[in-house]
């Protein structure tokens, strides 16, 4: 049978699409924008939404550099407390041993005024036992790290001299240890005795 020739008097029904009908509505114009390669609505970003980003990671690098600073902070403040802990410890165990160290120094000082007596007298002769016993007590005082102090000449002083008797002395000019009665002992800077001396003074 032969086609129909179109009419322009017929009319086009609604809906009705041909093979050459043109596309409309907002997915057409999607379409279109892509192939002109502009971007849709949906992948559009506007200069608020950059800044917006922008300003986004400038907050978070912010807020890892006052995290960083933070921690660092911290760290310093416990190696100081680290510091101060170990120093602390050290100046204890050393006053420790000080006092130990004292306590047997101190049990040893009457039996070092015996023998200063004996070699005094004259009861420590060279070679003889009680004399080798003298020089091995003496070490172990070394070794403890006691020092004696007082020595007649030695000008007064009360900080580390007790004067048991005061002598005038023509010519004297100044108060000197004219005798000493009790040698003084000292372990590193703490006193354990005073020396015991006569003083000679100014005569009047």
């Amino acid at each position: 049978m032969a086609d129909k020739d179109f009419d322009e008097n017929d009319e086009v029904q609604p809906g009705a699409e041909g093979p050459e009908a043109s596309a409309s509505g907002p997915d057409a114009q999607a379409d279109q924008n892509a192939q002109a390669g502009e971007p849709t609505p949906d992948e559009a970003l506007t200069v608020d939404d950059i800044l917006g980003a922008e300003q986004t990671d400038e907050a978070a690098e912010a807020e890892h550099s006052d995290y960083e600073t933070q921690l660092l902070h911290d760290l310093k403040r416990l190696q100081a407390e680290y510091a101060n802990y170990r120093r602390r410890t050290e100046e204890q165990r050393q006053l420790e041993i000080d006092r130990a160290k004292g306590s047997v120094a101190k049990s040893l000082l009457p039996v070092l005024d015996d023998l200063d007596r004996a070699a005094k007298h004259g009861d420590l002769e060279e070679g003889s036992a009680f004399a080798i016993v003298a020089e091995k007590m003496r070490g172990v005082a070394e070794r403890l790290g006691l020092v004696t102090y007082g020595a007649a000449g030695d000008v007064f002083d009360p900080q580390q001299h007790e004067a048991v008797f005061q002598q005038p002395t023509p010519g004297a000019t100044e108060s000197t240890v004219l005798e000493v009665v009790e040698v003084g002992y000292r372990l590193g800077d703490v006193e354990l005795r005073p020396a015991k001396v006569v003083v000679a003074v100014p005569a009047e």
